[in-house]
């Protein structure tokens, strides 16, 4: 998990939810709440952490937190490998079709939009739902990682 001073609150109050319902979590920051941060700095850290985690487990995941979450997605898909789905509120199908259709391995929400019982809906239903492994969606997912090569 990693936010910034705009998803601190949220992550904390995830972080105890999922190790409340059994999840084991590696919390990357931000550690105490400071308006000047830089999300950047966290989710990178984040992203690093699930990168080395992927090595080992193909179905790690990460969660990150920022006022929007669109940055925070922009900085995690710079990373090869990562598919990050943004989350704020609304029709939850979109959390679902995240995993299903595209295999998104981190979901990044807006704290500002969502309350903190949207949030532990949004994210349970995120880990629970899986990647359908349809071939349509596997070859959509070739020609995404192809797109890395040469730029």
């Amino acid at each position: 998990m990693g936010a910034d001073h705009a998803g601190y609150e949220l992550k904390e109050t995830l972080k105890s939810y999922l190790r409340d319902v059994g999840y084991i979590i590696e919390d990357c920051g931000a550690f105490r709440l400071n308006a000047d941060d830089d999300y950047p700095d966290f989710i990178g850290e984040a992203i690093k952490k699930l990168k080395k985690s992927l090595e080992k487990d193909a179905d790690a995941v990460a969660i990150v937190m920022g006022g929007s979450g669109q940055g925070e997605a922009m900085v995690a898909n710079r990373f090869h490998g990562i598919r990050a789905a943004v989350y704020y509120g609304g029709n939850a199908d979109i959390i679902k079709l995240s995993k299903e259709h595209n295999d998104a391995n981190v979901l990044s929400l807006g704290a500002r939009f969502i309350s903190a019982q949207e949030a532990k809906e949004a994210v349970s239903l995120w880990l629970k739902t899986v990647f359908s492994g349809e071939e349509r969606h596997k070859r959509r997912l070739k020609k995404i990682h192809a797109l890395y090569k040469g730029i």
